[in-house]
């Protein structure tokens, strides 16, 4: 006879004083458990989860058993330390982010147990504390379902909240400094005594991003800052990995290899530096004669090209560290290079506003494209090779005809220099960047601008597509990296529009049903309600399609802070009725209107 071994759910709940091996005995219930328990407490109306999953206790299998389990762990979580109001100012808070930062079932857990916030009000401190380790751990909440959760006494500084729904949200005494509320619904929320402290700019270090640059395997970004150093940020995460210390002067230009091994960094020191990416360490030093203003590999990684303030180019053996060629030509700083595809071609640009091309193999110039009427700061070959891209200080975008040397298209979109170029990895689009403070997404093919994307607060001195294609970082004056999230997507796609009267509002997304809200007091009009069919009927007939503009499809994904604290942010963000107070009991809508945010009682 097979004995089949007692699992520990039938073991029996063991009480544990340690919030660490409290939130240890959750990891054998997944995600779709948990999920299910939420599910059920909103059918039943559940207000005491506790009491309510004690009477279904009662039954000795092996459901029952888990159901017993859980009842007994909410219990311990409940009595315990983590569901007092200073918790998170603990010595233990910080050992306890140590242990389970890499746990995904931990964090599962903490999810579920914000989730309660919004049935059960026993567990508001504690699911309160759970969202603030939550964000000190760096976990990603965008694009979550939090409605109706119940948030105190907290601190929720540089929350990644982008395009959460938190309609009918109640937070009470909690910082939301730096938070990203970018697209979020918030239609009835309730948020008293919050505090929102914003950077000024006069206090910023000023470390202006100069470069940025992906890892092969896109999982990195390279930045490249005035400040000297390079840094390296894990893309998943947005956490700083390390901190490249060697050059004495600004980081100007940053490479990736083709093989992801080696980063070139170029500087304002006269000096190249590569890296080994997987040491972290300076593996050499390649001097110049001035400022090194752009590097760029090869497509095979053997030779590396500098651009540089004495007007020249020099192309480097990067195996052996030795100069190969000087190419000489331009009148002025050499700002960008840039291989073709093929590998037999250098494209480089320069304050004498010209563009000239050179055959790597012979070292001479080729061809000298003119068209631009000032400094021009970016070249970029298309994919293909068939295609080049400049970028000016006269605001425009020049595409050129590789193989003829001639100007086909002018892209005219920006009000100040453009500062930077870069195709999508399958060449259908082009992005740009500009001291206007926006990035212009190109149709290649149609050569119309597909969107504009808003949210830097100074110009852009660099952008770069991860090799996926999915992601665009950005960085430049306003000391912050931004990751946008460009694939295209329904997803951001939001509709609102008021009935003729003013009084309802109808509300459809792709990933929800169309919703009812009564403009006046706020409230969401459900299906229990006896109008619901009546208004139903009345939208249908409308159509929503005749609804308000509101560009909810903020691509912000990730922003990436060089100094200090980032600000609020909450572009595309609607707001329907509700309170916005802070201690003082002041109005702080405003200042959600002025970050871009939609208060939709205004479009009535």
């Amino acid at each position: 006879m097979i004995i089949k071994p007692i699992s520990k759910i039938e073991q029996g709940y063991q009480r544990k004083e340690d919030i660490y091996e409290v939130f240890v005995q959750t990891k054998q219930f997944d995600e779709q458990f948990l999920n299910r328990i939420i599910e059920k407490f909103r059918k039943e109306k559940v207000t005491d989860c506790i009491k309510f999953l004690s009477a279904k206790c009662n039954k000795k299998n092996i459901k029952q058993y888990k159901m017993q389990f859980i009842t007994e762990l909410m219990q311990n979580i409940n009595e315990n330390a983590f569901n007092e109001k200073n918790y998170q100012f603990l010595e233990a808070r910080r050992n306890l982010i140590k242990q389970i930062a890499n746990d995904d079932k931990i964090v599962q857990f903490l999810k579920f147990l914000v989730q309660l916030t919004s049935i059960d009000e026993k567990f508001i401190q504690c699911g309160s504390n759970s969202l603030n380790l939550l964000i000190e751990m760096k976990v990603n909440m965008k694009e979550h379902n939090l409605e109706k959760i119940r948030i105190r006494d907290t601190s929720l500084i540089g929350a990644n909240m982008v395009r959460c729904n938190l309609n009918e949200s109640t937070f009470q005494n909690v910082d939301i400094s730096g938070m990203n509320l970018n697209g979020a619904q918030l239609f009835n929320c309730k948020w008293k005594n919050i505090k929102i402290t914003e950077q000024n700019k006069k206090d910023t270090n000023n470390i202006t991003v100069n470069s940025v640059c992906f890892s092969a395997d896109g999982t990195t970004l390279a930045s490249g800052t005035i400040d000297q150093y390079i840094r390296l940020w894990d893309v998943k995460t947005g956490q700083q990995k390390a901190l490249l210390d060697g050059h004495c002067d600004s980081v100007l230009s940053v490479c990736f290899s083709p093989d992801g091994t080696t980063l070139a960094s170029g500087s304002g020191d006269k000096s190249i530096r590569l890296w080994d990416f997987n040491t972290m360490q300076q593996k050499a030093k390649l001097d110049c004669q001035d400022y090194v203003y752009t590097i760029c590999f090869s497509h095979d990684g053997t030779t590396l090209a500098s651009g540089s303030g004495d007007n020249s180019i020099r192309l480097w053996d990067v195996k052996t560290e030795q100069l190969k060629a000087k190419l000489d030509g331009h009148q002025e700083y050499v700002y960008t290079v840039c291989f073709s595809p093929d590998g037999t071609t250098l494209a480089s640009c320069s304050g004498d506003k010209s563009i000239r091309l050179w055959n790597i193999k012979t070292g001479q110039q080729k061809v000298k494209l003119d068209g631009h009427q000032e400094y021009v700061y970016s070249v970029c070959f298309s994919p293909d090779g068939s295609k080049l891209a400049s970028g000016s200080g006269d605001n425009t975008i020049n595409l050129w005809d590789f193989q003829t040397g001639q100007q086909k298209d002018q892209l005219n979109g920006h009000t100040d220099y453009v500062y930077s170029v870069c195709f999508s990895p399958d060449g259908t689009v082009l992005a740009s960047s500009s001291g206007d403070s926006s990035i212009c997404l190109w149709d290649v093919r149609t050569k119309q601008l597909k969107a504009k994307l808003d949210g830097h607060s100074s110009g852009i001195l660099s952008v770069c597509f991860s090799p996926d294609g999915t992601t665009l970082a950005s960085g430049g004056f306003d000391c912050s990296i931004r990751l946008w999230d460009v694939k295209e997507r329904q997803s951001d796609t939001k509709k609102v529009c008021f009935s003729r009267d003013g009084t309802t509002l109808a509300f459809e997304s792709h990933d929800q049903p169309m919703s009812f809200w009564d403009v006046k007091s706020g409230q969401q009009i459900r299906p229990s309600d006896i109008r619901h069919k009546e208004i139903s009927a009345y939208f249908d007939s409308f159509a929503i399609k005749n609804s308000i503009p509101t560009e909810t499809a903020t691509c912000i994904q990730v922003i990436l802070p060089i100094t200090s604290k980032p600000n609020l942010e909450a572009k595309g963000a609607l707001i329907l009725q509700g309170e916005f107070l802070n201690s003082l009991g002041h109005d702080q809508r405003q200042i959600f209107r002025d970050k871009g945010s939609h208060i939709l009682e205004g479009y009535i």
